[in-house]
């Protein structure tokens, strides 16, 4: 029998629902995927990890790496290294098995790509240990060599937890812009190069060039006009062949239009008199931009139209301008590979990607072989820098009395090696071999007007 409540007691306060109790997260499991069909089938669920990694660049989306397969894989190199949570995919490693010059598991892309990575899910803690044992695994008798890892990236994690030998040394470097309207970029500038910046804007909008983003439907002929006028662009001059390849225009048509539809792609039409005069290209993330590739017409310079300047403004847009929850929009405007002079007017943070090198005990000698070949190609890189300046009058150091030198072998510390003869190792087992990597707007030797810049 209950006691009767005294009077004027009050009713106890009734007791706060239990938290629910999140249910235990199944536990993670490892496998690698060697059936390109199967890797193409991943799609849906790849994309899904994808928007999961804050630390994902565009060239880890899935319609990227699966079209790169498709046109420079080779039979039976695939492996793709993937993490399980229950059904949910955790984590991966785009990967690909190479034997030359030693046994190695390199990225997809190849040197199509200007950063690699894997891709973790942020809300896994585990992600990284269990991707590095399924690594740990799949390699083997082989090295794991990634390449282009920009600082930040989720195989940093990876290398952290890395059990066995290992080595970090640095790769190409890359020049970033903070993502803000042109008008800003060129308030940064000196007062003197500043007003040239600005006079060349009004120079592009007195000529009347007009641009818009194409849509999906309409991208693939837009491609197809983008590596035409990017041939006039560089005919006669050097270039990189890769880009006048089939393959290559295959990959691009592939990969940019599924990219286009999850806004990760943009294609720009640049028109001048009703004609289309220049394409660019531009992969997005969200918390970085990258202007790819561009082409536009040798008679653009007789207008006295900068380029440069054109594509710049583009991109920035790209940046700066979303609607709500638009990806590639905030962050960084990367100027992607290589280290131009042109580029370096904008001011640009100097950003050097890094090279993961992963053992495993048995296989620790293997890591002499890169080691060893990254000194002597910095060793010669150096030696062409100073042969470059005693030819134009200046002595070493000072870029040959033109202006003031730019010592990438600093920026690099010595150890790395810049994009030109990316991937040698590469060139055997999965198409890699491209040589000289894209800095999105221009190719090696020049600006993509001859204009120089601001």
């Amino acid at each position: 029998m209950t006691a009767p409540r005294p009077a004027g007691a009050t009713a106890p306060a009734p007791l706060p629902p239990a938290a629910p109790v999140a249910a235990p997260r199944p536990a993670l499991s490892a496998e690698v995927c060697r059936d390109p069909d199967a890797f193409a089938a991943l799609a849906p669920a790849w994309q899904r990890l994808f928007a999961r990694c804050s630390a994902a660049t565009p060239f880890q989306h899935h319609a990227w790496l699966d079209s790169w397969w498709r046109s420079y894989g080779r039979r039976g190199r695939l492996r793709v290294v993937l993490v399980r949570s229950g059904a949910d995919l955790v984590a991966a490693a785009p990967l690909a098995l190479v034997r030359r010059p030693v046994p190695a598991l390199v990225p997809l892309g190849g040197s199509l790509a200007d950063y690699t990575d894997v891709l973790l899910d942020d809300a896994v803690p585990g992600a990284a240990d269990a991707l590095a044992a399924g690594l740990a695994d799949a390699a083997r008798g082989a090295l794991v060599d990634l390449r282009e890892v920009r600082p930040g990236a989720a195989a940093e994690r990876v290398y952290a937890v890395w059990p066995g030998p290992k080595r970090l040394i640095h790769d190409s470097v890359c020049l970033e812009l903070p993502a803000a309207p042109l008008t800003e970029l060129i308030d940064r500038l000196p007062r003197p190069r500043a007003q040239r910046a600005r006079a060349k804007l009004r120079k592009l909008d007195a000529l009347g060039v007009r641009q818009r983003v194409v849509d999906a439907d309409e991208a693939g002929a837009a491609l197809g006009n983008l590596l035409e006028l990017h041939r006039l662009q560089w005919q006669g001059r050097k270039v990189t062949a890769e880009h006048l390849r089939p393959r290559f225009r295959e990959h691009l048509a592939r990969a940019v239009v599924p990219m286009i539809r999850s806004g990760h792609a943009a294609v720009t039409e640049f028109t001048l008199d009703g004609t289309v005069v220049a394409v660019d290209l531009t992969l997005l993330a969200p918390g970085i931009t990258g202007g790819y590739l561009a082409g536009a017409h040798p008679g653009l310079r007789s207008r006295k139209a900068d380029v440069a300047t054109m594509l710049l403004r583009s991109d920035t847009e790209k940046c700066a301008a979303a609607p709500d929850g638009g990806v590639g929009r905030g962050g960084v405007l990367s100027m992607l590979r290589g280290d131009e002079p042109y580029k370096h007017h904008w001011r640009p943070e100097t950003v050097v990607n890094q090279r993961l090198l992963l053992a495993r005990r048995p296989t620790a000698p293997l890591l002499a072989v890169p080691l060893a070949d990254t000194w002597a190609r910095e060793r010669l890189r150096r030696a062409r820098r100073v042969l470059r300046e005693r030819a134009a009058g200046g002595p070493p150091g000072t870029n040959g009395g033109s202006g003031p030198a730019r010592d990438t072998g600093t920026r690099h510390t010595g150890t790395g090696y810049t994009a030109t003869g990316h991937t040698a190792a590469a060139q055997d087992g999965a198409g890699q071999g491209q040589g000289q990597g894209q800095d999105g707007v221009r190719e090696a030797g020049g600006t993509p007007d001859g204009g120089g810049g601001p």
